[in-house]
């Protein structure tokens, strides 16, 4: 009787499972190619040239050459981004940044905290905060807006936050860990 029964759920299971698969082939087989989406304001006529932010972050700028070598983080102020440079033969990724208004000066720095959300030295509400040095008295890291937003920072504030979009700064977060490397270049 064991066995029977046995045989009669396998035979079940298969049957249900080929159910599940027809159910979704016949899903994607009858689903628009391109679903529509809710109706949203008229957008601005589009531009014949591409933004220049759009066409910075499509080709790969790269890692300055005085940054050392190795698993590091770089930071260039002038160049307002960061590069995380994995190990050799990975890709770096690089982004864009919003530097804070006290710079630390060139030179290679440990990642000594973290912090997954605080309230910055701005009075703003950020996370995954990355903090590796001091400069003019004021604690310097990288942070993400939890707003995601990235405003200039106020010139009349000493403030140590360099910005990154949220999806910047969780690649910030899994990369730079405490002890990580950070090379900071002009």
């Amino acid at each position: 009787m064991a066995r029977s029964s046995s045989g009669i759920v396998a035979g079940l299971t298969v049957a249900a499972l080929a159910a599940v698969g027809f159910l979704g082939y016949q899903a994607s087989a009858t689903a628009p190619a391109h679903p529509a989406q809710a109706a949203a304001p008229p957008a601005a006529a589009p531009s014949p040239v591409p933004s220049a932010q759009a066409a910075d972050q499509a080709k790969p700028v790269a890692v300055p050459a005085e940054s050392g070598t190795g698993s590091r983080v770089v930071y260039s102020v002038g160049q307002k981004r960061v590069w995380l440079v994995g190990e050799s033969g990975q890709e770096p990724k690089s982004f864009p940044v919003k530097p804070s208004t006290a710079h630390p000066k060139p030179g290679t720095y440990l990642v000594n905290s973290r912090s997954g959300a605080v309230t910055g030295s701005d009075g703003v509400p950020i996370e995954h905060v990355v903090r590796f040095a001091t400069a003019d008295g004021v604690v310097v890291g990288f942070s993400s807006r939890v707003d995601g937003q990235t405003p200039e920072p106020d010139p009349n504030k000493k403030t140590g936050g360099i910005r990154m979009t949220r999806a910047d700064g969780d690649a910030m977060w899994a990369f730079a860990t405490i002890n990580s490397k950070v090379v900071v270049v002009p």
